[in-house]
């Protein structure tokens, strides 16, 4: 029942309070990473898949610029990523824009990230579970080291939960996505700035989503 009903129920009503309380602190950030960036914009928005793979726009605070090197191309991650935006992403505050998405249904307050379209063909069948559910502004693998754990062991963590929706399971990862929010933790992988990408498995069957 909670899985297919009150949940949806608790997120949008969650959220909608959240939205409303928190709205000054989203028009200060607003307007602080619309200089920091430098033109490149306060808003970051990207086609993400959602439940089912259903592929809907990601709505998230920019913490990079769009400087690009001699030839045209992005600069690495670390380069871009300005003092702003470090301080914004360290204290998860670039994710609260996806509060609307929520809102929207395309997400859960609580379920697997939300990760890049260019990943769909490259998980195994198992990890590709994830995608029964609602991604999550946050969720169980972020509750286990964030950025900072190996692409294996977060689609573990993901799929897992998928298997062990509940009020509890929800209520825990909360409490944790707190703890591990106010000191900071496994906010990158290590040797670089965010997450080094998915490039898939060598030892196993791709999936046909």
């Amino acid at each position: 029942m909670y899985k297919h009903f009150f949940k949806r129920f608790f997120d949008f009503i969650i959220s909608l309070i959240v939205l409303v309380i928190i709205s000054p602190i989203l028009l200060v950030v607003t307007v602080w990473l619309h200089f920091a960036n430098k033109g490149a914009g306060a808003f970051f928005l990207q086609e993400r898949p959602g439940k089912n793979a259903k592929i809907f726009k990601v709505i998230k605070f920019k913490t990079m610029t769009d400087e690009r090197d001699a030839d045209g191309k992005l600069l690495p991650d670390e380069k871009r990523l300005t003092k702003v935006g470090r301080f914004v992403r360290s204290t998860s505050i670039d994710e609260l824009p996806q509060l609307i998405n929520v809102l929207r249904g395309d997400m859960a307050l609580i379920g697997p990230r939300p990760l890049l379209v260019d990943y769909l063909p490259l998980y195994s069948k198992e990890q590709a579970r994830r995608h029964e559910v609602r991604p999550g502004i946050s969720g169980w693998a972020q509750c286990h080291g964030r950025n900072a754990i190996s692409w294996t062991e977060k689609f573990k963590y993901d799929v897992w939960y998928v298997d062990h929706v509940s009020l509890m399971t929800d209520l825990k990862v909360i409490l944790i996505t707190i703890k591990k929010v106010l000191f900071r933790d496994g906010i990158s992988e290590e040797g670089h700035a965010t997450m080094e990408a998915f490039k898939g498995n060598d030892d196993v069957v791709p999936s046909s989503i």
